[in-house]
């Protein structure tokens, strides 16, 4: 069965967003949510997966604002097999032309999109449902000493997350996660240049 993918680029560089066909009869559906070959097309990257992720969330859970350190980095390819949520990129890198601006994407069960997010990137999402289930495939294993947030309702990044504030919930990390400008005080952020660099490799890395 021949299948396609619509792949859009962010207005946040190294992210995209992507829409796969569907093929539905009476028994359901299928769908193609990830080729590498369609990725690599597209971007210019591979994603040499390390490790997959999936969470499960109720309806006003925040999951973010998360980036890792680069190198390596972690990038990320993300959908949502079921419910629906606001997937959210935020531009961390020093820097960038778009520092401190985000892009966002509604994941659901209905068009089965997905967001292709490089290293270097912000990353997070809100449940706009509950049982909302997210699987994460990652391209370098969790490592909690290269792990870092920004605190998702800092009022310079200004997010809308699509939902009335008393029904938004964070982890206790996630609450304590310093805002945009404390994090580059403190020396957290990528560089942009560094980042960019980094990806150039992917192609040939043997990672």
């Amino acid at each position: 069965m021949l299948t396609t993918m619509e792949i859009t680029p962010s207005r946040i560089e190294g992210a995209w967003f992507l829409s796969p066909e569907q093929h539905g009869d009476p028994r359901g559906v299928f769908l193609e949510y990830y080729k590498e070959s369609k990725l690599q097309e597209a971007t210019g990257q591979r994603l040499a997966v390390q490790q997959a992720n999936c969470s499960v969330s109720a309806r006003g859970s925040v999951r973010g604002i998360h980036f890792a350190d680069v190198p390596p980095g972690q990038a990320k390819y993300v959908t949502c097999f079921a419910g629906a949520v606001l997937d959210v990129v935020v531009d961390i890198r020093v820097g960038s032309p778009t520092f401190g601006q985000w892009d966002c994407v509604r994941l659901d069960t209905t068009d089965r999109r997905a967001v292709y997010v490089s290293e270097g990137l912000g990353h997070g999402f809100v449940a706009l449902e509950d049982g909302s289930t997210v699987a994460y495939l990652c391209s370098t294993p969790y490592d909690p000493h290269r792990e870092h947030g920004v605190n998702p309702f800092d009022a310079d990044l200004a997010i809308d997350w699509q939902l009335p504030a008393d029904e938004l919930q964070l982890s206790a990390k996630d609450t304590a996660a310093p805002s945009l400008a404390a994090a580059l005080d403190e020396g957290l952020l990528p560089e942009y240049s560094a980042c960019v660099e980094f990806r150039k490799g992917l192609l040939t890395d043997d990672r």
